[in-house]
């Protein structure tokens, strides 16, 4: 009998250690060390205004998508995005860090083992933000198309929604 115990307990263990292990991993863990980007407080400006000055720059959140990146991640970051507004001290950051979601989950979609195919609304969508856009990201351009690029998110949200086998 204490054997059995002793047994099942041990099965026991090792089946939570295993769980753990494949639970605990985080998408952090497969960078290489020092890769992380430091974010400052305080964005730095030219001394002389340009074009430059107005783009936005790119979210520390939203990492460059690998062709290995999982649909289900890029979705997590743009769902992230849902519960930010633009607010007086926020929009440039936000609506930069939407159009990196959208854009991640673009390149996630189109590297995914279905196909591009499979992703064909969500695809079309950010092809068309890209054309009111006129690959002009700055603050300024993003500010204008702000509705379309919130527009194009919601979109890819409820397309999603309905499409759980994708994102699972």
């Amino acid at each position: 009998m204490y054997k059995s115990s002793a047994r099942r307990a041990a099965v026991v263990a090792v089946a939570l250690a295993a769980l753990g292990v494949s639970c605990g991993t985080s998408p952090k863990a497969d960078e290489p060390a020092g890769s992380e980007h430091p974010v400052s407080a305080t964005p730095s400006t030219p001394a002389s205004p340009s074009r430059e000055a107005d783009a936005v720059p790119v979210t520390p959140s939203a990492p460059v998508a690998t062709s290995a990146e999982k649909v289900r991640d890029a979705f997590a970051g743009l769902q992230a995005t849902l519960g930010d507004s633009c607010t007086p001290g926020n929009c440039a950051y936000f609506l930069g860090r939407v159009y990196d979601e959208l854009h991640r989950m673009d390149r996630a979609m189109k590297a995914d083992p279905k196909g591009p195919g499979h992703f064909p609304q969500p695809i079309d969508s950010i092809r068309k933000l890209d054309a009111e856009l006129g690959g002009d990201r700055s603050l300024e351009n993003l500010k204008k198309h702000q509705t379309s690029l919130i527009g194009t998110r919601d979109k890819i949200n409820t397309w999603m929604q309905g499409h759980p086998d994708d994102y699972r």
